[in-house]
């Protein structure tokens, strides 16, 4: 199945988001004065996944090594430029006033970076006629044939692998250590500007070294899966929001006593 697009200047992909960044990125969006989130999911890591385990050879990737009690795990941390209504860069005229500079994410879409994510045109907010057979080609048999998108996708991808120890060591600096059970939800932390400013810059300063070592809790809305990591030694936490000022919860299933 082919998949032609071009974009109208609709504005709708601009609205409502968290969009994620390259540590570099996220440090323009910050310098700016934007708001970046820290998005953290772990999974529990007992051994190494066999090379033919793409997906979970994937996760490994883009994310680094940790404890949670006596669990090794692998955590995920999303730097994301976070808005509610439109985008600060947003113009009137619905063009991007930092349209040269504009993150990677936003130059990609609609293509997924995920490589396990299907491009579902029904599921974005262009209009039909973004997709129309007249549009330049995007993707063929599900697999991305612009070349300037191919490149794009390939430099987030990289960015993600590189990034993933500095994330580490920003993380340890604003003393963020807990993160959701990856597919359940995730954990936000929300530091103010100048706090990640600084932590990741200095993060970008304090080498490649990561630390497994690094403590993490696992924090799950749902009180069943607080009891099962605890059966397998990992330091489950339960989370209420009353509990838990230094960061917000978002949960992919309703919440359990």
């Amino acid at each position: 199945m082919d998949i032609n697009f071009e974009c109208t200047m609709c504005g709708k992909c601009c609205h409502d988001l968290k969009l994620p960044l390259s540590v570099d990125e996220a440090l323009v969006w910050l310098a700016r004065g934007g708001d970046v989130q820290f998005l953290c999911d772990a999974v529990p890591w007992p051994e190494e996944p066999a090379a033919d385990n793409l997906q979970a050879q994937h996760k490994r990737r883009r994310s680094f090594a940790a404890s949670s009690g006596d669990m090794p795990v692998r955590v995920v941390v999303v730097l994301a430029a976070s808005f509610e209504g439109a985008c600060p860069h947003l113009q009137a005229n619905m063009s991007c006033g930092v349209y040269e500079q504009r993150p990677t994410v936003c130059r990609i879409y609609p293509a997924e970076i995920n490589p396990f994510i299907e491009l579902k045109p029904e599921q974005k907010e262009c209009p039909p006629e973004a997709w129309s057979a007249d549009k330049p080609l995007l993707m063929r048999a599900q697999q991305v044939v612009d070349a300037g998108t191919f490149a794009l996708i390939a430099k987030s991808r990289a960015a993600d692998v590189s990034d993933a120890g500095i994330k580490a060591r920003a993380c340890a600096n604003l003393e963020i250590d807990a993160a959701a059970l990856a597919n359940e939800g995730l954990v936000i932390y929300s530091p103010p500007v100048a706090l990640a400013i600084a932590a990741l810059e200095r993060a970008r300063e304090q080498g490649d070294e990561s630390d497994d070592t690094l403590q993490w809790k696992v924090v799950s809305n749902r009180r069943e899966t607080v009891d099962t990591l605890a059966s397998i030694g990992a330091t489950g936490v339960h989370y209420v929001k009353a509990d838990a000022p230094a960061f917000d919860y978002l949960g992919f299933f309703p919440a359990s006593a």
